[in-house]
């Protein structure tokens, strides 16, 4: 039995047959974790790990089922060395930006990993809603998290995720693979003798906030206004103690004593008869949130045997947000089927429906209509239950209660009446064919879709800030992909050298629009439909249509299951670039060495060695319609809008040129595994618009220019301290840094790449980095001393590097024990060296809301001197001793423009999640005729460190579509997650 074993061993190193069962089982026996485990690689080709000149890391399905989130790319955070899941902090939906090794591009949206299920790559785009993060006073809307394709796939369907780190890995999936795959592999039939296998998976989680801002409630609204006797005093409109200071946003009144005022009376819906007791409601933020809740529950039922394998699932996820009336419904159906037909022939197919529905999903982004807004213009002294009634007396529908400002719109206005609703199916799938002509010849033809329609609702009542005749709006969006691969396969073994080759061909393409339908202004409060619009501006589909067609080949050799070489090659025509530079070819080279097996270096102390090494160069089109100049139509009926980008039709493909080395080693029995990659992207030609000047009749031209250079390293180790029967112990940790560096930029350039509302700049400087912020700072003495004039600070000439927003390095730690029947793990991560600025952080304190603005409040008369310079007449500085105001100081040291007293580290440790199961014994169980029964605890960002003072260090804006790391623009809770699993097999 033992020989047998070992030379199925030999034949699936050798690629003729893959791992089976009986030798899973001896490798179990005699090692912890096999050295040369099966790897989903480009266009869906399993390879041996041991083969390959680059990282491939494999996620398991554990990581997906055991800590569920609302996206499963989520799980993964922390537990992959050099990979990023950002979220804007936006809503339950939680779309991702993932990225490997660090940001690649100017634009910021260029930087994803390609995302690629079975093969078949996904779309994955996303529709803003076509507003900016700050957008106050400006009578626009904000924007919506109304997820992406991530969100369709169900973690309970993935079987593994393979992430393939760098283009020399994914270089066969040419552009969009550029800055890495994640090739995710589904769940298909894997049961014996045909016997039906049943599994359920139910689990309940709630989510309380995770952290929140530091306010202060010891002072009220006010402005340090004083009455006739020279007293701090408020009152919420003219009344006998003096002038109305209830229309103030700020929070510097008098301090909470036991005195009584005039203040806002529910009742009355106005002031009150009366003087009332001036205190402060601790609760009137915080007692908006409640507890969220989301529940799951899911059925899969599989079979297999020789020829045939099936296996499908239905999926249901109610989810009721943190924030009153928002969350959403996910529905997900999936089926895998394989047959083989003959003993040459094999079909197989994958289909997957998903429906995502909400009637309300949360505005983020600092603007009236966002919760975040309101949040930041709540006062200490006013009740949120003022507010609940929502209508005036006799006024539903038409006149909304938010009593201190006609631009703060009531919160259970926003909940309840500002709905953004979405209704969203996904169809994915493919259909493949494999052929085995014989015994080294095989065919495989693959047609894949994934279709996308969506249908989005605006609704905003009458009365609201930025709508006072109310708004309705409809968006329909249709977003198909069709992917079509035919890949010839040859290999072929002649004594201690293996070689395989495959060529083929795909055909891509992508059809997008839009109609988008607004209605401005409603004749009849609360009927929200087009028919009722005061007006609808003419709004054409816009189509963002895209074909890519291409030719690629692999060619790999072996010796002596020792020497490993793979050479790739790709030609793509992309009908976003010019006809004379349509056609581009990008190589790669990459190779591995079994170094314990050369030189014979095997021992119970080393039983693997390997070096490898990749080169790869990946060229790059452009997104559509870039080429030529386009008219828009206007809202004026038969009119046009004139273009204000001046496109280029002779566009050349962007370059991106890919080095990795590294080595992987496994000691002890492989009880402890540990891996090391070292690696250098550089990307020319990027495909960037640049300002003009105003004079050329267009803001911006687009270009081929600019070179950034990526250099880092990644660590990995597994380990095994303590293995027993009755109790193991296994830890995993990973370490990554990553130097962005650029190194030209085009010619007349200004370095600014893009911005946040107009204060946070991202800039690009020869010698600086991907996202260098920018803005103003402090004006400093030589000696680091803050300079003031007038008793405020001065403000310098120009605008400065702050920080920049990606850290230098991140790390996860893992940990999982099992003792008996009991599994307990927990996993940590965290991240050094990057800053964040806050919008949220200065108005609040602009506003005295914050306890770091108590400081000199009790001074005489509410007079504060700031700690600094003041510079002579003759360029001397002197200390400053002029006395403002600690409402005029805060005011202006905490000013919107002032991007260095807003900006804080955002280094952070979180533990990421937690679980403790229990699975039943074979005795109790058996009986009952279940082949497992678990029973979870587990929890999501339970804990954090962090000096962050807004909600959560991982902060990053949604600015229409894109994401943006570095700014927190109007940002919304962060969840801590508590829940319950069921899991049960028969």
């Amino acid at each position: 039995m033992r020989k047998e074993t070992q030379k199925l061993l030999v034949l699936s190193l050798l690629g003729l047959v893959s791992v089976n069962l009986a030798a899973q089982q001896k490798a179990k026996k005699d090692t912890v974790k096999g050295i040369d485990e099966v790897v989903v690689t480009a266009l869906g080709i399993k390879r041996h790990d041991k083969a390959l000149g680059y990282v491939a890391e494999k996620v398991g399905s554990d990581t997906f089922e055991e800590t569920q989130n609302n996206n499963w790319a989520q799980s993964m955070e922390g537990k992959v060395a050099g990979l990023k899941v950002q979220t804007a902090g936006a809503g339950p939906l939680g779309t991702a930006r993932i990225t490997l090794r660090g940001e690649k591009s100017i634009m910021m949206d260029h930087n994803y990993a390609l995302i690629v299920v079975d093969g078949v790559p996904m779309g994955n785009s996303t529709t803003g809603s076509d507003t900016p993060a700050y957008g106050a006073g400006s009578g626009g809307d904000v924007p919506i998290d109304m997820g992406n394709g991530l969100n369709s796939i169900n973690p309970d369907d993935i079987e593994s995720v393979t992430v393939l780190k760098g283009a020399s890995a994914a270089a066969l999936y040419g552009s969009r693979a550029a800055n890495g795959a994640l090739m995710i592999t589904t769940k298909s039939g894997k049961t014996k003798d045909g016997k039906l296998k049943v599994t359920f998976n139910s689990y309940s989680s709630f989510d309380t906030v995770l952290k929140w801002p530091d306010w202060q409630y010891e002072y009220g609204q006010g402005t340090l206004a004083k009455n006739k006797a020279g007293e701090f005093y408020y009152s919420y409109g003219l009344s006998a103690d003096g002038v109305s200071t209830g229309g103030t946003s700020s929070a510097f009144g008098p301090k909470f004593a036991g005195q009584y005022y005039f203040q806002y009376d529910p009742t009355q819906q106005g002031q009150s008869r009366e003087r009332k007791l001036w205190r402060p409601y601790e609760d009137n933020i915080k007692g908006f949130w409640r507890t969220g809740s989301t529940y799951s529950n899911s059925i899969s039922v599989e079979s297999s045997n020789e020829k045939t394998s099936f296996r499908t699932s239905l999926t249901y996820l109610n989810n009721e947000w943190m924030m009153p009336n928002t969350g959403f419904d996910r529905f997900n159906f999936a089926l895998s089927f394989a047959h083989q037909l003959t003993k040459k022939l094999k079909i197989s197919t994958k289909f997957s429906y998903n429906t995502t529905t909400s009637d309300n999903l949360p505005a983020t982004g600092y603007n009236n209509q966002s919760i975040s807004y309101f949040m930041i213009f709540q006062n200490p002294n006013v009740d949120l239950e003022w507010y609940k009634p929502v209508w005036k007396y006799g006024q539903e529908q038409v006149d909304q209660i938010h009593p201190f400002s006609s631009y703060i719109d009531n919160p259970y206005l926003i909940a309840y009446e500002m709905l953004n609703g979405v209704k969203k199916k996904t169809i994915t799938g493919n259909i493949t064919a494999d052929y085995q002509f014989n015994s080294n010849f095989s065919l495989m033809l693959r047609s894949g879709v994934e279709i996308l329609n969506e249908k989005r609702t605006t609704r905003r009542p009458w009365s609201s800030a930025n709508y006072l005749k109310g708004y309705y709006r409809e968006q329909m969006i249709k977003n198909h992909e069709y992917n079509n691969d035919l890949l010839f396969s040859y290999k072929i073994d002649l004594n201690k050298f293996s070689f395989s080759a495959s060529a083929g061909g795909s055909m891509r393409y992508n059809e997008y629009v839009m109609n988008d339908y607004q209605a401005i202004g409603l004749k009849t409060a609360g009927e929200y439909s087009l028919t009722n619009a005061l007006s609808i501006p003419v709004k054409y589909p816009v189509p963002r249509d895209k074909e890519v067609n291409s030719v690629y080949g692999l060619f790999t050799a072996g010796y002596d299951n020792k020497v490993f070489v793979d050479i790739t090659g790709r030609n793509d025509w992309s009908s976003t670039l010019p006809k004379a530079n349509r056609s581009f070819f990008y190589p790669s080279v990459s190779t591995s060495f079994i170094l314990s097996d050369i030189f014979n270096l095997k021992s119970n102390q080393l039983n693997f060695w390997k070096l490898r090494g990749s080169w790869a160069k990946v060229g790059i089109d452009s997104d559509p319609y870039l080429l030529h100049n386009y008219y828009t139509a206007s809202n004026i009926t038969g009119s046009v809008i004139s273009p204000t980008t001046f496109n280029n039709p002779t566009l050349k493909p962007e370059k991106n040129t890919n080095i990795e080395a590294g080595m992987d080693f496994s000691l002890f029995k492989s009880r402890l595994n540990f891996n090391f990659t070292a690696y250098q992207n550089v990307s020319e030609n990027q495909i960037i618009p640049v300002s003009l000047p105003f004079e050329s009749g267009f803001s911006k031209r687009v270009i081929n220019a600019g070179k950034i250079r990526n250099r880092g390293l990644e660590l990995s180790i597994d380990a095994y301290p303590v293995k027993s029967k009755n109790f193991s112990w296994k830890i995993g940790g990973n370490w990554s840094t990553n130097e962005n560096r650029v190194m030209s930029v085009p010619d007349g350039f200004d370095g600014i790449v893009s911005n946040v509302g107009g204060v946070v700049f991202y800039k690009m400087e020869v010698g600086g980095s991907l996202g260098d912020m920018y803005g103003y700072k402090l004006l400093r003495s030589p000696d680091g001393k803050v300079v003031y004039r007038d008793g405020l600070t001065e403000i310098p000439a120009g605008i400065e590097k702050v920080g920049n927003a990606f850290p230098k390095w991140r790390a996860g730690l893992q940990n999982d024990f099992k003792i008996k029947n009991f599994t307990i793990s927990f996993s940590f991560d965290g991240q050094y060296g990057g800053i964040a600025y806050s919008q949220s952080h200065h108005k609040m304190s602009e506003q005295g809301k914050l306890t770091s603005t108590l400081p000199g409040r009790e001074n005489p008369g509410g007079m504060i001197i700031g700690d600094g310079v003041t510079q002579n007449p003759d360029g001397s500085y002197s200390p400053n001793t002029k006395a403002v105001t600690v409402s005029s100081y805060y005011g202006d040291y905490y000013r919107r423009a002032n991007v260095e007293t807003n900006s804080f580290s955002t280094n952070f440790i979180k533990l990421r999640d937690a679980r403790i199961s229990y699975s039943f014994s074979k005795e109790i169980i058996q009986p009952l005729g279940l082949e497992d029964l678990t029973l979870a605890i587990f929890g999501k960002n339970l804990w954090m460190w962090t000096k962050f003072p807004m909600f959560d260090p991982e902060v990053a804006t949604l600015d229409n579509a894109t994401i943006t790391p570095g700014v927190e623009m109007g940002q919304l809770p962060t969840a801590r997650t508590v829940g319950f699993q069921l899991n049960l097999k028969f």
